[in-house]
């Protein structure tokens, strides 16, 4: 689906690629990660056909670079940090719509599911936007579309957890038929959504190993949490993850999405000294 071969780029004298050789197939979930500098944005940028560069990148045969209206009608991205565009929400999802030729009623029903109903705001400036409502119309865009590859850099940054729960399930469903590209700076933060792992170095490819495949997209794991004593930052913090709270401010029950299980262990850790007991399992549902 995805060949990159020779891949290099420089700015001025500053070499950021340096002869990546990679090739990704359909099906393959695949973190990017690498400190600052690495060169992810670069191969990223590479991908969307925005540098010119040494060496050979193709999507599903074709250049992103000489052929690009073709070869991104077939891929979805979501950026790090959203564009500061002026256009209305409206236009935005109609312009998006257009170049694929799908129905922009698709990108209102992906954003619905996130969450975000969009029919208040179609008039409103994407720029004005709030962060969270930002990344929902950009992910609601690209998943609205039919698409071969997807490429995702830091796409759950701004959701709130029931949001990140929905964004799984969307990729879940898209699994099989589609390659995806997951850039981040923590591998924690996508381990649990990759099948594999590409770590870049200098420009160079200093990792690509296969992982365990072993987390469902979709699942959801059903969690109890026992405290010492009431806590007011421990109770917030589990309210976020729409946990309820059984009584006393000292138990709570929820549910967090397979993927999400480092994220909130993470959260929990910040209260080890209050938390006396915690329990996740798979929900049988």
């Amino acid at each position: 689906m995805i060949r990159i071969e020779g891949l290099s780029k420089s700015f001025r004298r500053h070499r950021v690629l340096d002869g990546v050789n990679l090739a990704f197939a359909a099906g393959e979930r695949v973190a990017l990660i690498g400190s600052n500098g690495a060169g992810k944005t670069t191969l990223i940028r590479c991908l969307l056909g925005e540098y010119n560069h040494e060496g050979r990148v193709a999507i599903d045969g074709r250049s992103p670079r000489t052929d690009r209206r073709a070869t991104l009608a077939r891929v979805g991205f979501v950026p790090q940090l959203p564009p500061p565009l002026r256009m209305p929400v409206g236009q935005l999802v109609a312009f998006a719509a257009s170049l694929c030729g799908t129905d922009p009623a698709r990108i209102h029903a992906i954003a619905g599911r996130l969450g975000l109903d969009v029919t208040p705001i179609l008039d409103r400036p994407f720029v004005r936007l709030s962060g969270g409502m930002k990344q929902k119309v950009l992910i609601a865009v690209a998943l609205g579309r039919d698409v071969d590859v997807l490429i995702l850099d830091e796409p759950a940054a701004n959701l709130d957890p029931e949001a990140r729960k929905t964004f799984f399930e969307l990729l879940a469903e898209r699994a099989e038929r589609s390659t995806m590209l997951i850039s981040s700076h923590r591998i924690n933060e996508v381990a649990t959504l990759v099948n594999r792992v590409v770590e870049l170095d200098l420009g160079r490819v200093a990792l690509d190993d296969r992982v365990a495949d072993d987390v469902s997209l979709a699942g959801v794991l059903a969690c109890r949490v026992s405290a010492r004593r009431a806590d007011p930052a421990l109770a917030k913090a589990l309210a976020a993850w729409k946990f309820r709270d059984l009584g006393g401010g000292v138990e709570w029950e929820g549910e967090v999405a397979g993927p999400d299980r480092l994220r909130f262990l993470g959260t929990l850790s910040r209260y080890v000294g209050i938390v006396t007991r915690m329990s996740i399992e798979e929900d049988g549902r």
